[in-house]
């Protein structure tokens, strides 16, 4: 834009409509502010744009560990896969061992442990996980979770990395 103006619709926290002002993030919770960056991220993976990815994952961590012990297993999963896409292979660790401690089918889960363990290279560990997740998958559905519906797209895209797809 000229004279130097941002554009609206490139703030780290734009709605996903065409511009307009950004939302006052001072009215928003800490959960708020994490869901709007782990959306925004995680579009960014699915654009290919890596580098806006990583300009926005210090702030999207944050907004995670702000939540201390408020983390439901949606943000954990949430703050995994941030921390997984952008090369933060620890934590991700962290967040799917705590979500299978608790669960140990949970395909939330698992998902995020087989995805955390591809982008490593770690081939041979990520096939035993998604094995795992094709065998939990129908079982886990049934129980209709809040946390599987919202993240629907997630579960059936885990599906087809771990080759039970279409």
């Amino acid at each position: 834009m000229a004279g130097g103006a941002l554009d609206p619709s490139a703030a780290p926290f734009a709605s996903g409509g065409g511009g307009g002002v950004a939302p006052d993030i001072s009215q928003m919770s800490p959960r708020e502010r994490a869901a709007r960056l782990y959306d925004r991220i995680m579009r960014y993976v699915e654009e290919g744009k890596k580098d806006s990815a990583q300009f926005f994952a210090p702030m999207a961590m944050g907004s995670f560990e702000a939540l201390a012990g408020e983390m439901d297993v949606d943000a954990r999963y949430d703050y995994g896969r941030v921390a997984s896409e952008t090369g933060n292979f620890a934590v991700a660790i962290a967040q799917a061992d705590t979500i299978l401690t608790a669960a140990p089918t949970h395909l939330l889960g698992l998902s995020l442990a087989a995805r955390t363990a591809t982008l490593q290279g770690k081939t041979a560990d990520a096939d035993k996980v998604w094995k795992k997740f094709l065998a939990a998958k129908n079982a886990e559905l049934q129980k209709k979770l809040p946390e599987y519906e919202m993240h629907a797209a997630d579960i059936e895209r885990a599906t087809r990395l771990a080759g039970g797809g279409k």
